[in-house]
C-alpha cells in the first residue's frame, strides 16, 4: 500500500513537470523516462529468464518507423499502438526460432536480427521511397510526447509488477533457474518465453513510436542505434534486473551521468560505461537495488571497529 502511494505521488509529480516550462528539464526527464521504460520492459523478460536479449534497438526502430509511415494518416494513439504491435509481431516471429537458443548464441542472434531489420528498412526506403530518411513536419507538441512516454513508462512498471506476480512470472523465474525442471513441472517453456518476449517488445516499440517525433528527421542509423540497446542493458544490469526499482534507479543515474560525460569526456564516455558494466557484473551481480547493502555495511562495520574475529 505504501509503495502504491509513493508510485502515485511520483507519477503525479512527473505529469506536472511541463508546468515548469523548462525545455532542458523536460528534455532530461523525457530521456530518463524513455530509458526507464526500456529498462523495465527489458528486465520483464531478460531478468527472470537470464536470456540476454539485444533486440531492443530493433523493436525501438520498428516503432519509430511506424510513426514515420503512419503519423500523417493515423491519430496519435493509434500510431503508438501500431508501433507496439509491429514490435510484438516481430518478436513473435523471431521468438519462435531464437528462443530455442541460450547464452551467447541467443545474444548474438538477437543483435544480428536487429541489424538485419535496419538494413532491410534501408533497402526498402531506397527502393520504394527513393530516400533513406523521413521528415516529419506535423508532429504532436512536446508536452503530448512527454505525457505519452510517461504513460508508457508507468504502464511498463505496472505490468512488470503484476506480470511478475502472476503464474507466468513465476514460470519465467523457474525457466531462468532450471528450464528442464520447469518443463517437468508442467510449464510450457516456449509458450511462456514467447509471452514474456512479446510483452517486453510491445513497450520498446511503443516507446520508439513516441520518441520518433523528437528527432523530426529519422533514418535507420538513428533509430536502430546499437547504443540504445547497450545502454538499456547497462541500466538494467547495474540497477538490478530482478527488481522494479533497479531499472528506475539506473535510468535516472545513467541519464544524468550520460549528459555529464558526453559534455566533459566525450571520447572516454563509452569506455567508462563499459568499465562500469564490468565492475557491476563482477562485484554487484544482482545490481544496485538487488544487492544486500545491510550485510555489506555490517561486515564493513565489524572490520572497521575490530569486532570481527
Amino acid at each position: 500500500m505504501k509503495q502504491g502511494a509513493i508510485f502515485l505521488v511520483a507519477a503525479l509529480l512527473l505529469a506536472a513537470l511541463p508546468v515548469l516550462d523548462s525545455p532542458f528539464v523536460q528534455s532530461m526527464a523525457l530521456t530518463c523516462l524513455m530509458y526507464a521504460g526500456l529498462a523495465v520492459s527489458w528486465s520483464m523478460f531478460s531478468g527472470p529468464t537470464r536470456y540476454l536479449s539485444l533486440a531492443t534497438s530493433a523493436f525501438f526502430g520498428l516503432g519509430a518507423y511506424c510513426t514515420a509511415w503512419g503519423l500523417a494518416k493515423l491519430p496519435w494513439p493509434l500510431v503508438i499502438m501500431a508501433g507496439g504491435l509491429a514490435a510484438m509481431l516481430f518478436a513473435l516471429l523471431i521468438g519462435l526460432v531464437v528462443l530455442k537458443l541460450r547464452g551467447a548464441y541467443f545474444a548474438v542472434i538477437t543483435y544480428g536480427l536487429g541489424e538485419l531489420v535496419k538494413h532491410s528498412i534501408t533497402h526498402v526506403e531506397k527502393t520504394y521511397a527513393g530516400t533513406v530518411g523521413r521528415v516529419m513536419t506535423e508532429t504532436p507538441s512536446s508536452n503530448v510526447v512527454y505525457w505519452t512516454v510517461l504513460i508508457i513508462a508507468l504502464l511498463a512498471v505496472f505490468t512488470y509488477v503484476h506480470f511478475g506476480r502472476s503464474r507466468y512470472g513465476h514460470a519465467l523465474r523457474g525457466i531462468g533457474m532450471d528450464e528442464e525442471r520447469a518443463a517437468t513441472l508442467g510449464v510450457n517453456p516456449m509458450r511462456v518465453k514467447l509471452l514474456g518476449f512479446c510483452l517486453s517488445a510491445w513497450f520498446a516499440g511503443a516507446l520508439g513510436a513516441a520518441m520518433a517525433v523528437r528527432w523530426t528527421y529519422i533514418e535507420p542509423n538513428t533509430v536502430f542505434n546499437p547504443f540504445i540497446v547497450f545502454q538499456t542493458v547497462l541500466i538494467s544490469m547495474v540497477g538490478g534486473p530482478l527488481t522494479v526499482g533497479g531499472p528506475l534507479i539506473g535510468a535516472l543515474v545513467f541519464s544524468l551521468l550520460s549528459e555529464f560525460l558526453r559534455l566533459s569526456l566525450p571520447y572516454l564516455y563509452m569506455i567508462l560505461l563499459g568499465l562500469l558494466l564490468i565492475v557491476s557484473v563482477l562485484y554487484l551481480p544482482e545490481g544496485i537495488a538487488g544487492h544486500d547493502w545491510r550485510a555489506l555495511w555490517a561486515r564493513f562495520g565489524r572490520k572497521r571497529f575490530g569486532r570481527e574475529p
